[in-house]
C-alpha cells in the first residue's frame, strides 16, 4: 500500500490529538504503521513516543479479541459469544433495577471517550437505565478549573485561545504542568514563545525537564498553589500594576477580590510556600513588564481539595492585569485526557446534558427532552461525583457498566475502590484490554480502538476534531456504539441508540444546539476541510450564514449574563491532610513521558516499557541521606490509606520536604494506594497531588502481598 493510501487521523493520547495518518500493514504484531502528517496546525507532524508506538496496541496479542464471562463454577473469566455476553449484561442490570430501583445501577465512563460515545453513555444511563448515577473519569482531570472558568467567565473551555497564540505572548506562567513530558509535541511552543523575546515562568515543586526551559522557576510546597496566586496579587496590587481601566469596564467583584489578596502579604506567602520574596517579587515583574501575558494552569493546582479556588486565583491574577479578554492573553486549561474536553459536555458528567448544559435546569431539560422525544420529567437529576459513586459501589450501587476507564489503578485511595468494585453485584466493562479493572468483571466486552472506528474528539483548544477509521476490527470485537445500541435493544429500546457515528453527531448536533458548548453549526465536512472547527459553533452566524466557529473567546464579552467576568474572592487554607510527626513528608504524583495515565494499554508496548519499566519514588538527597538509601533500593512509602513500594531516585531536582512518585503502575508500586480522597467542595475533585506520608527503608527480603486478579466472591 502506498502511502498516499495513509488515512489522516489523530493520536489516541492527550488532549493535543496529535495529528497523524497511518498506513496499514497486514503484520499481526502492529497491523498498522505511523505516516508524519505536517498539515495539522497542532503539532505540525511532531509526536511523541506515545503516538509513534499506538500501532502496538492494536496487536492482536495484547489486545481482546472475544467477550468474556465468569463462570459461576471455576470463578474464572471464560470466552463467551456476544449473544451470551450482552445478554448476561443485560440481565444483570435489569435484576438489579428491579431488585433495587434504577439508583442502584451505576454508570462510569472516560475522558477517552469520543463525543459520539460519550453522548450516547449518557442518553442510555438517563432513558434506558433511569439512573442518576454516572459520572466519569473526566471528573479527576480538570473538573476543577472548569468550575472555576464558570465561575470566572460563564463558559468553560479549556483554552479560550488556539495554541497558536502563546508563541506570540510576552509572559506565560505554566503552573503545575510539566509539558515537556506531559505533551512533548506542544513543548516547542513555549520554546518558540523564548525565541521570539516572551518570558516563561514554571511554578512546580520539582525542577522538571519543563522548568529547566524557565526564565524563572518558583518551587513551592505542594499544596500552597493558591497561597503563592495570592501573594503575587498583592504584589501587583502594591506595585499599582492593576489595570484599572479593564477592571472597571470589564469586570465585577475587584474590591472583595482586592482584600483577600492583602490579606496574604510577601513574607507570610513565603513562610508557607517556601518561594522567597525576591523571587515573588521577579515573577510579578515578568508577568506585568510584558504588553501580554496568559497563565496556564494543568492538574498541580487543580487536584486539590482547593483546586477550584486555587485556579480562582490565578484567574483573579489576569484579570486584575487585563491579561483576559484581550488578544494574545488569558487564563487557559491545560486538559489532560484525549477528550477530556469534549467528554464532559455531552452528559457522561453526574450533572450536566449534551451541550453543557445544567440537569437541574429546567430549560434545558425540556430542550434535551424534546430531542430524545420523552418527557422532561423522566429524566433523572444529578447523581453523585465520580469518587462518591465509586465509594457507594457495593452498598447504594450494587450494579456497574463501565466504558473507558480504570479507576483500579486511576482512582484515589485505590486499594478502597479496589475492594469496592469487589463488592458489587455485578459489574460489566467494556475495554480494548484486560486492564487491572477489567479483570474484577462479570462480562468483559472487547470493544474496537481509536484507529478501527469512526468519531469526534474535542482537544484542549476547543477544536473538534474527527478521528477517522483506518483499518478493520478484529471480527470478535465491536464497537462502543454497537454495545449500547444492542442493549438498548435488550432492555426494551429499539429506536434511539444508532450504531453510527456519523448519525449520533448529527443527534448531539441538535441536543447541543443553544447551549453553552454549541454544535450545532459543526458537521464532519465542515471538520475535514477545515482542520477542525472551534466551537461554540451555532448552525447560523451573526450575518445570517453559517457560523465560523470560535478560535478565541471573550474577546468582545464574557459568557456571563452582563457579558462581565467575574473576580472570585479566596484566601488560603491548608491541604485536607497536613504533614505530622508520623507522616513527616509531602507525596505527590505524576506523569512520566513514556506512559499513559492508568497505563493499561502504554504498558503493553515493549518500546516503552523499555523507557519506563515501573514505579519509583523520587526524593531529594538528604532524605536519602537520612533515611540510609541509595539510588535504586527499594522504599515503602505509607500514607494513613495504604503502602507502596518503588525504587528510589535521587535527585536534587525535587524539594527535601517532597516525594514524588508516578501514578501509572498497579501492584505494590500503585501510587494511588496513597492518595487522599479529600473532595474540592465545588469541583468534587480529589486531593490527588498532596498527601502525608512517611517513608520506610527495606531490606532485600521485604516485600508487600500481592493482590490477585480475580474478583473474590
Amino acid at each position: 500500500m502506498s502511502e498516499a493510501t495513509a488515512v489522516p487521523t489523530h493520536c489516541p493520547y492527550c488532549a493535543l490529538q496529535c495529528g497523524m495518518s497511518l498506513r496499514a500493514t497486514g503484520a499481526p504484531e502492529r497491523p498498522a504503521e505511523v505516516v508524519d502528517r505536517t498539515d495539522f496546525p497542532v503539532n505540525r507532524g511532531a509526536l511523541c513516543g506515545k503516538g509513534r508506538t499506538a500501532p502496538a496496541v492494536l496487536s492482536t496479542r495484547v489486545r481482546l479479541t472475544g467477550p468474556l464471562v465468569r463462570r459461576p463454577g471455576t470463578g474464572a473469566l471464560e470466552p463467551a459469544s456476544w449473544e451470551e455476553a450482552l445478554a448476561a449484561v443485560a440481565d444483570g442490570l435489569r435484576r438489579t433495577r428491579a431488585d433495587h430501583g434504577p439508583d442502584a445501577v451505576g454508570v462510569f465512563g472516560g475522558g477517552g471517550l469520543t463525543n459520539e460515545k460519550a453522548y450516547t453513555l449518557g442518553k442510555f444511563a438517563r432513558l434506558v437505565l433511569g439512573t442518576s448515577q454516572i459520572d466519569y473519569n473526566g471528573r479527576f482531570c480538570m473538573s476543577s478549573a472548569a468550575a472555576a472558568h464558570g465561575r470566572a467567565f460563564g463558559l468553560d473551555r479549556g483554552l479560550p485561545f488556539p495554541l497558536e497564540d502563546v508563541p506570540r505572548t510576552g509572559c506565560v506562567i505554566l503552573v503545575g504542568s510539566n509539558l515537556a513530558e506531559t505533551m512533548p509535541p506542544a513543548l516547542r511552543y513555549l520554546t518558540e514563545l523564548r525565541e521570539n523575546g516572551g518570558k516563561l515562568i514554571v511554578v512546580d515543586p520539582r525542577r522538571t525537564r519543563t522548568a529547566e526551559q524557565a526564565d524563572l522557576h518558583l518551587a513551592p510546597r505542594p499544596g500552597t498553589d493558591l497561597a503563592l496566586a495570592l501573594g503575587l496579587l498583592h504584589l501587583v496590587v502594591a506595585g499599582g500594576h492593576v489595570d484599572e481601566e479593564f477592571v472597571a469596564a470589564r469586570t465585577t467583584g475587584w474590591a472583595e477580590a482586592r482584600a483577600g489578596a492583602m490579606a496574604h502579604w510577601p513574607e507570610q506567602v513565603e513562610r508557607l510556600t517556601g518561594v522567597p520574596v525576591p523571587l515573588l517579587r521577579e515573577a510579578v515583574a515578568l508577568f506585568c513588564d510584558a504588553p501580554t501575558g496568559m497563565v496556564l494552569t494543568a492538574r498541580g493546582p487543580e487536584q486539590q481539595s482547593k483546586g477550584t479556588d486555587t485556579v480562582g486565583a490565578w484567574i483573579n491574577l489576569c484579570l486584575a492585569t487585563g491579561r483576559a479578554g484581550r488578544p494574545l492573553s488569558g487564563y487557559g486549561c491545560l486538559t489532560g485526557q484525549g477528550n477530556g474536553q469534549g467528554g464532559r459536555e455531552h452528559g457522561q458528567k453526574a450533572d450536566q446534558l449534551p451541550g453543557y448544559r445544567k440537569l437541574d435546569d429546567p430549560a434545558a431539560r425540556a430542550h434535551v427532552a424534546g430531542v430524545w422525544g420523552v418527557d422532561p420529567a423522566t429524566l433523572p437529576g444529578p447523581g453523585r461525583s465520580a469518587y462518591e459513586l465509586l465509594d457507594a459501589l457495593g452498598t447504594d450501587v450494587r450494579a456497574l457498566l463501565l466504558m473507558g476507564s480504570n479507576p483500579v489503578v486511576s482512582a484515589p485511595r485505590a486499594a478502597h475502590v479496589e475492594g469496592r468494585l469487589r463488592s458489587l453485584d455485578f459489574l460489566a466493562v467494556a475495554d480494548v484490554v484486560l486492564s487491572e479493572t477489567a479483570a474484577l468483571a462479570d462480562v468483559v466486552l472487547p470493544v474496537t480502538q481509536w484507529a478501527e472506528e469512526t468519531g469526534t474528539m474535542t482537544n484542549l483548544e476547543g477544536r473538534v476534531l474527527l478521528r477517522r477509521r483506518a483499518l478493520t476490527p478484529p471480527a470478535g470485537v465491536r464497537s462502543d456504539l454497537e454495545v449500547l445500541h444492542a442493549l438498548a435493544g435488550l432492555l426494551g429500546w429499539e429506536k434511539g441508540f444508532p450504531a453510527e457515528p456519523e448519525e449520533v453527531f448529527e443527534e448531539l448536533r441538535r441536543a447541543s444546539a443553544g447551549g453553552p458548548a454549541d454544535y450545532s453549526g459543526i458537521s464532519y465536512r465542515r471538520i475535514e476541510e477545515e482542520q477542525g472547527v472551534f466551537w461554540p459553533c451555532p448552525e447560523t452566524g451573526p450575518d445570517g450564514g453559517g457560523h465560523p466557529g470560535t478560535p478565541r473567546l471573550f474577546l468582545d464579552r464574557f459568557a456571563t449574563p452582563d457579558g462581565r467576568a467575574r473576580f472570585v474572592p479566596v484566601v488560603h487554607r491548608a491541604a485536607a491532610e497536613e504533614t505530622d510527626a508520623e507522616y513527616p513528608v509531602v507525596l505527590t504524583t505524576g506523569r512520566v513521558v513514556s506512559q499513559y495515565q492508568s497505563g493499561a494499554q502504554t504498558r503493553r508496548v515493549d518500546e516503552l516499557n523499555a523507557a519506563a519499566p515501573g514505579p519509583f519514588v523520587e526524593l531529594h538527597p538528604r532524605v536519602a541521606e537520612r533515611l540510609g538509601v541509595t539510588e535504586g533500593e527499594r522504599v515503602a512509602v505509607v500514607s494513613r490509606r495504604g503502602r507502596a513500594v518503588a525504587p528510589a531516585r535521587i535527585t536534587t531536582a525535587i524539594r527535601p520536604d517532597t516525594v514524588f512518585m508516578p501514578f501509572h503502575w498497579a501492584g505494590e508500586g500503585r501510587a494511588n494506594t496513597l492518595v487522599n480522597p479529600a473532595l474540592d467542595p465545588v469541583s468534587r475533585m480529589p486531593e490527588f497531588k498532596v498527601c502525608a506520608v512517611r517513608l520506610e527503608p527495606l531490606s532485600p527480603g521485604d516485600a508487600t502481598t500481592g493482590r490477585t486478579s480475580r474478583r473474590s466472591r
